[in-house]
């Protein structure tokens, strides 16, 4: 029995799709970081009951930091940006957690400094304030050993193909991680938006693009590139379109960025048997019905959909690139 809702709904499902494929769907992912990171504050000393924590977010942390310090005793403040929804302000006014939303932005880039720019004003008004700095303290990483542990306890021995969001990089990086120290063969594909700076896409806008949780306008110090071997830019159409397909084939109703695994996973696997592929499906769709899942009718069938191959970041292009991450890390270093 559990004693806190916190440690119900971070239980992970791995749902075989078919006997090479898994969905690791979470109904909502980051409660993992947010434990885990705050235990360990908890534990070292760091911050005490009563103490509040501040961080920025995008939607699914803000829930999962609140929910952390609802079971330690600890106080929240939320920096959050104009997609944190009414439904989970509403939530995180009723646990007790304070929310703030920055000005609209015309792009990520300026959402993501204006956010930035105010938890340091905050911290200087209140020095006692705790920064959790989920982009880049490693703190966050803490957590996911656990989803490991159960995701190699359950999918068959044999080698492994992880597929997500990159984000924070703390996710897809920790439980790679994390399964590579019990002895796994994993391999790394990591998906990004078009318009993120942490794998070189800032130059490649994509305006119609509402899932800022899976890149970056600025540095991510979390973001371990070396532990990505492909990299995937997918832009808004082709998300929804995974998301569409992930729903009507599966019957898993996730966020977009389940939807851009969903679609990267089923071009990685074609014709390769030799390895279990599992794809990260972070949150629910629910917060996405309005601005994705009501457009259902213009997503496209995702076999007709295949990406743009490229060899050099100059390359890239909507509304869907792939390359092998560590063969441009190499060309970029004359390697």
């Amino acid at each position: 029995m559990h004693s806190h809702i916190a440690e119900a709904i971070k239980q992970p499902d791995l749902i075989r799709l078919e006997p090479d494929l898994i969905c690791l769907r979470f109904e909502t992912m980051k409660i993992y970081s947010a434990l885990g990171a705050v235990r360990h504050l908890l534990g070292s000393g760091a911050v005490k009951p009563g103490d509040t924590l501040i961080d920025s977010s995008s939607g699914i942390y803000a829930q999962a930091l609140a929910l952390a310090c609802h079971r330690y005793g600890l106080k929240c403040h939320i920096v959050g940006s104009t997609t944190v929804d009414r439904t989970l302000r509403v939530q995180l006014e009723i646990l007790g957690a304070t929310l703030e939303q920055v000005e609209p932005s015309k792009n990520l880039r300026l959402d993501q400094e204006l956010r930035v720019r105010r938890i340091a004003e905050i911290l200087e008004e209140n020095p006692s304030y705790h920064w959790m700095r989920q982009y880049h303290d490693e703190i966050h990483y803490y957590g996911y050993r656990e989803v490991a542990d159960v995701m190699d306890r359950e999918i068959p021995a044999g080698p492994v193909t992880l597929v997500g969001g990159v984000g924070s990089g703390a996710s897809t990086g920790g439980i790679a991680t994390y399964l590579r120290e019990s002895g796994r063969d994993v391999s790394v594909v990591g998906m990004q938006p078009f318009g993120s700076v942490t794998f070189g896409s800032e130059h490649v806008p994509d305006p119609d693009m509402i899932i800022a949780g899976i890149g970056s306008a600025i540095e991510f110090k979390n973001v371990r590139h070396d532990l990505y071997d492909r990299i995937h830019w997918v832009n808004f159409e082709c998300a929804l379109s995974g998301s569409v397909e992930l729903l009507r084939s599966t019957g898993i109703f996730a966020g977009l960025s389940a939807g851009a695994a969903y679609l990267t996973t089923h071009w990685e696997r074609r014709g390769d048997g030799s390895r279990t592929y599992v794809f990260i499906a972070a949150d629910t769709g629910h917060r996405y019905v309005e601005d994705a899942y009501a457009q259902h009718r213009g997503a496209k069938d995702i076999e007709t959909l295949r990406p743009h191959e490229i060899a050099s970041l100059d390359e890239l292009k909507p509304p869907w690139s792939a390359a092998s991450w560590r063969d441009i890390s190499r060309s970029a270093h004359g390697g």
